[in-house]
C-alpha cells in the first residue's frame, strides 16, 4: 500500500517552529509518569541475584536463608524457573537468552536469582540470603586471548567494489594506522525499571523501552502467549541512548515473578546492575589502509574491524559499513569481524557502529592530509561523493559540501596555521580539528491512527516511544499541520502496544516512519470526511477530492475557492457521528527496496522482518550528512584537553522543529565528547568484574566540559519520505572522536589513534 497524499496546508502550521515540549510542564512538575513511578493494590518488589565470576557453573544455590527471612514470597533460581523461550530475530539481532534456564555462568554479573518480598527493603535485604558456589571456568574476557577465534562477517554486510590491492599499487602515498575503542555504558539518567501484573492468561507490562512491540512479542515467546495477550505501557522513559531497543532479562524477571506470586511486581535496576544489564556499545580494533595520488584522489580504502559481543549473543553492529559510502573511492574494501568474550550482551549505543567507524575512517584521513601536505578540509572536498558509490545512483538529497562550507566559515578553520604545535595562548596549546559525518538512512513499517471528535479534538496514536527526543512534540505539530488545526487542538498518544504498530525510537528512524505514518493516517481521515459530504449535494465540498482541498481553522476548504468551506465538527454533527477515524502506514512498495541491494545490502537486512525504505529509481535514500570542526585547549605541562568549542553543520533534511533539533545535535556532541575524552567501561582482567560501575567512577562530560555548542542546519526536504526529514539522533555524536583526536594532534603533534585520550597519552 502506498501512502495517501494529504491535503495542502492552506495557512503556514506549526512545523519547523521552535516549539516548546509539549510533555515539558509535566516532566518539569514530576507528573510524567515513568515505569518506577507505576504502582498497582498488593503491589510486591523484586531485587535480582548476580553472580561474582565470569564464566562456569554455579554448583549450590542456598536459598533456605532467604526464603525464611521476613515479607519474602518467593525466591527463584533455575532450579525451580519454567522453561522460557527465547525472543525472535529484529533488526538488531536475535533477542539475549532468557534468564535462569540452566546453572551456566556467562560473564559476571548474570542474574541467578530473583527475590520477591513485600517490600523493597525486605527484597534486599533477602537477596544478600542468597548464597552461591560455583565450579569456575576460564573466561574470555580479552579480544587479543589466543583462544579467541574472531568469526568472520557476522551481519552479510561486508562492502567491495574495484580493487584494493590495484589501488594501492596504484597510490604515490599510502597510509597503515590501527584505531581502538573502548566500550561505551549507555548510562540513561533514570534507571530502568518493570512493573508487571498478570491477569488470568493476559500480561500488562510498565517498561522502559524505546520499542514496546519487541518487548510484546518477546514476553509472548517467553511464556507461550498470544501477542495479543500482552499489553506493554511506556509512555515516559528516562532516556536510553538505545538501551531500550532490546528485551533484557530482568523484564522476562519481572514478569515471571509477577506469575509466580500472582500479585504485580516491580523490578528496578541498581546502577551497577545498569552496566551489566541493558547492553554497552563494544569495544573495537580497526585496521585501516588508505592509498591517494599526490594531489589528494583516494585510489584505495581498506577497513577491517573486529568488535566484541557476549558468548551467546549475535549483536548487530556493523563498523565498516558507512565508509563504503562516505567518498568517491574506486578501490574499496569493508570487513567486520566479531568475537565472542564473557561478557554481558552488549547493545546499541547512540549512533552505532558509525561511532566507531567514523573515528577510525576521518582520522585516517586527516593522517593522510598532513602527508600529502593538504587541507584536511580540501582533501575531503576532492573525494566528494557526488553520487552513491557502491551503486552510481544519485542521493536522494546531500547537502555535505555545504556543510563542510558553512561549517568551516562559522568555525573560521580557514584562519588555522597547519603546522602542529604553531597555536599557542600562553601554556596552552590550541589545536582545529574536523570530521566529515553521516548516518545511514533506516526506515521501518510504521502504523498511525487519527481520529477526530465532535468537539474539535483530534487524537493521534501510534505505539512509539519519546525517549527524550521530542516525538511528542513534532508529530503534534506535524499533526495539527496536516489537519489545519492549532495545536492545543492535537493529542498525541504513543507508548502503548494496544496502539497501531511502531519501530524502535532508535536507528534516527522514527520521525521519517512515524511522519510517514502520521502523513498517511492525517491524510486518509480527510479523505474520509470528503467520502460522507461527496455526494452531499447541500454541502459547499459537494464532488471535492483530495487534491482538491485544502485545510485550515478546523475546516477544510476548496482550494479554488477557500471562502467555501466546512469544519470537521459540524460534518460529524450533521451525519450523527461522534467522531472518525483512519488508519496510515509508512510501508512503501517491495519493489522499491531492490534498488539499495548493492549499497547497503538491504535484502539481507530484509529478512530480519523489520526494515522497509523507499527509493526511486534514480536515487538511493540518504540519511544524515554532517561536518563537525571542534577546538581543543590542550595544556602543555599536564596534558589536560579541554572542548572549547565545537560547530556542527547538519544536513538534516526538513526539520521539524528547530528547537528539539537542535537540543538532539547538542546532546548528541556532548555524548561524542564523552566518547572522545571520558568513556571507558573498564573490565578486570583476573575477575571479569566491571571495575567502574557507578556514576562516581565512569566519567562523563559534565558541565564544565561541554564548550559552547553552534549548530547550523543545512540543506532541505528529503525527498524519499513525504514529510522530508532525515534522522538527527545519531547524526550529532558521529565524528566527535575523530574531530577532538584531529585536533589534539593539531595542538600537540601527537597522533592518538585510542579513544578515549586521557592525560598518560599526551605527557
Amino acid at each position: 500500500m502506498t501512502t495517501m497524499e494529504a491535503p495542502k496546508k492552506h495557512e503556514a502550521g506549526a512545523v519547523g517552529l521552535g516549539v516548546d515540549r509539549v510533555d515539558g510542564p509535566l516532566k518539569v512538575t514530576g507528573a510524567a509518569p515513568y515505569p518506577s513511578d507505576i504502582g498497582f493494590p498488593h503491589l510486591a518488589h523484586a531485587v535480582l541475584v548476580r553472580t561474582t565470576v565470569a564464566a562456569g557453573r554455579i554448583s549450590v544455590v542456598d536459598t533456605s536463608e532467604a526464603e525464611a527471612a521476613p515479607g519474602v514470597l518467593a525466591v527463584i533460581t533455575h532450579l525451580n524457573a519454567p522453561r522460557l523461550a527465547r525472543g525472535g530475530r529484529t533488526i538488531l539481532g536475535p533477542e539475549p537468552p532468557p534468564p535462569l534456564q540452566d546453572d551456566r555462568v556467562l560473564h559476571y554479573g548474570q542474574y541467578a536469582a530473583v527475590v520477591v518480598a513485600e517490600t523493597f527493603e525486605q527484597a534486599t535485604d533477602a537477596a544478600r540470603l542468597v548464597h552461591l558456589s560455583y565450579d569456575p571456568g576460564d573466561p574470555l574476557l580479552d579480544a587479543e586471548d589466543p583462544r579467541v577465534v574472531p568469526k568472520n562477517n557476522p551481519y552479510l554486510l561486508d562492502m567491495k567494489r574495484g580493487s584494493v590491492a590495484d589501488g594501492l599499487d596504484q597510490a604515490e602515498v599510502r597510509l597503515k594506522a590501527t584505531y581502538v575503542t573502548a566500550e561505551n555504558t549507555n548510562n540513561p539518567l533514570g534507571p530502568f525499571a518493570t512493573v508487571a501484573a498478570w491477569d488470568g492468561d493476559r500480561l500488562t507490562v510498565h517498561d522502559a523501552t524505546q520499542w514496546p512491540y519487541n518487548v510484546r512479542n518477546s514476553l509472548a515467546s517467553a511464556f507461550k502467549i498470544s501477542k495479543d495477550q500482552v499489553r506493554v505501557l511506556a509512555p515516559y522513559v528516562g532516556g536510553g541512548f538505545g538501551a531500550g531497543l532490546r528485551t533484557w532479562p530482568h523484564v522476562i524477571l519481572a514478569a515471571l515473578a509477577a506469575r509466580t506470586v500472582a500479585r504485580p511486581v516491580k523490578l528496578v535496576l541498581t546502577r551497577p546492575q545498569m552496566f551489566t544489564g541493558v547492553g554497552h556499545r563494544p569495544s573495537s580494533v580497526q585496521h585501516i589502509k588508505l592509498g591517494a595520488l599526490r594531489n589528494g584522489r583516494l585510489t584505495a580504502i581498506d577497513h577491517e574491524a573486529t568488535s566484541t559481543t557476549a558468548v551467546e549473543d549475535s549483536n548487530m553492529e556493523p563498523i565498516t559499513m558507512g565508509t563504503a559510502a562516505a567518498y568517491a573511492c574506486p578501490n574499496v574494501a569493508t570487513r567486520d569481524k566479531q568475537v565472542k568474550l564473557n561478557i554481558p550482551c552488549p547493545g546499541s549505543m547512540r549512533a552505532p557502529g558509525e561511532a566507531q567507524g567514523n573515528f577510525a575512517l576521518e582520522c585516517a584521513l586527516d593522517e593522510l592530509a598532513y602527508e600529502l601536505d593538504m587541507d584536511p578540509l580540501d582533501l575531503r572536498l576532492r573525494n566528494y561523493a557526488g553520487f552513491q558509490p557502491q551503486t552510481g545512483l544519485a542521493w536522494s538529497s546531500k547537502a555535505l559540501r555545504e556543510c563542510y562550507q558553512a561549517g568551516a566559515e562559522r568555525f573560521g578553520w580557514r584562519t588555522r596555521d597547519p603546522r602542529p604545535g604553531s597555536m599557542r595562548d600562553g601554556r596552552v596549546l590550541i589545536g582545529y580539528g574536523m570530521a566529515g559525518v553521516s548516518f545511514p538512512h533506516y526506515q521501518s513499517k510504521c502504523a498511525a491512527r487519527a481520529t477526530i471528535a465532535r468537539d474539535g479534538t483530534a487524537y493521534v496514536r501510534s505505539a512509539a516511544t519519546d525517549i527524550g527526543t521530542g516525538t511528542y512534540t513534532v508529530m503534534a505539530q506535524l499533526s495539527a499541520e496536516l489537519l489545519g488545526l492549532t495545536m492545543d487542538q492535537v493529542r498525541f498518544q504513543l507508548g502503548d502496544s494496544d496502539m497501531p504498530q511502531a519501530p524502535q525510537a532508535g536507528g534516527s528512524g522514527l520521525t521519517a516512519a512515524l511522519g510517514t505514518a502520521v502523513h498517511d493516517a492525517c491524510g486518509r481521515l480527510v479523505g474520509a470526511f470528503l467520502d460522507l459530504v461527496r455526494k452531499d449535494a447541500e454541502s459547499p465540498l459537494h464532488g471535492c477530492r483530495l487534491e482538491d482541498v485544502v485545510v485550515a481553522g478546523g475546516r477544510i476548504l476548496r482550494a479554488s475557492d477557500p471562502s467555501r468551506g466546512e469544519a470537521y465538527t459540524d460534518i460529524l454533527a450533521r451525519h450523527g457521528l461522534p467522531e472518525l477515524t483512519s488508519d496510515g502506514n509508512s510501508a512503501f512498495p517491495k519493489a522499491d527496496i531492490g534498488q539499495l541491494v548493492g549499497s547497503l545490502a538491504v535484502s539481507r537486512l530484509g529478512r530480519l522482518g523489520s526494515f522497509a525504505v523507499k527509493a526511486t529509481r534514480a536515487t538511493v535514500p540518504a540519511g544524515a550528512f554532517g561536518a563537525k570542526f571542534v577546538e581543543v585547549h590542550v595544556d602543555r605541562d599536564l596534558g589536560l584537553v579541554r572542548v572549547a568549542r565545537v560547530v556542527s553543520a547538519i544536513d538534516g533534511g526538513r526539520i521539524l522543529n528547530a528547537k528539539t533539533a537542535r537540543s538532539q545535535i547538542i546532546g548528541g556532541t556532548v555524548g561524542g565528547i564523552g566518547q572522545a575524552l571520558f568513556e571507558d567501561t573498564v573490565t578486570d582482567p583476573g575477575t571479569g568484574r566491571i571495575a567502574n560501575a557507578t556514576f562516581g567512577d565512569y566519567l562523563v562530560p559534565v558541565n564544565a566540559d561541554v564548550p559552547d555548542m553552534d549548530v547550523l542546519f543545512v540543506g532541505g526536504p528529503d525527498p524519499a519520505t513525504p514529510v522530508g526529514t532525515k534522522g538527527i539522533g545519531e547524526i550529532g555524536l558521529v565524528g566527535v572522536g575523530a574531530a577532538v583526536a584531529n585536533a589534539v594532534h593539531h595542538a600537540t603533534g601527537r597522533r592518538i589513534r585510542r579513544l578515549p585520550i586521557t592525560l598518560d597519552q599526551l605527557l
